[in-house]
């Protein structure tokens, strides 16, 4: 039985998803806005979004915290604590939004696309 299992694999081990996980992350930090199937971008919403969260905090330990979380990559890190957090401050989640655009050509996933609001 799969309760309380909530976890979405995509066909992938442990090291993989969390490799998968790490590339979006990135990429919508550095883009702002990417599309990916509907599957990734609801699974990438929760972790994005207790980054933006963390990163409002605003303390060294918060900061630390986000710049390990985005695997030392400080110039993502920076962008996210500098330039996207700031535009959140007053808000207390719901920082990003997925919207559903269609099946894709090649296998017909649904795509997605996930941007920062």
């Amino acid at each position: 039985m799969r309760h309380g299992n909530n976890v979405r694999k995509f066909g992938r081990n442990k090291n993989q998803r969390h490799a998968l996980m790490k590339g979006l992350m990135l990429s919508l930090i550095a883009h702002e806005r990417i599309e990916t199937t509907e599957a990734k971008a609801k699974e990438l919403r929760p972790a994005i979004e207790k980054l933006v969260t963390k990163a409002n905090v605003g303390t060294l330990a918060s900061k630390r915290l986000v710049i390990s979380r985005l695997y030392n990559l400080t110039a993502e890190a920076t962008k996210l604590i500098d330039t996207i957090a700031p535009k959140y401050k007053g808000r207390t989640g719901g920082y990003t939004r997925v919207t559903k655009l269609g099946h894709r050509a090649g296998d017909a996933s649904k795509m997605a696309v996930i941007e920062f609001i």
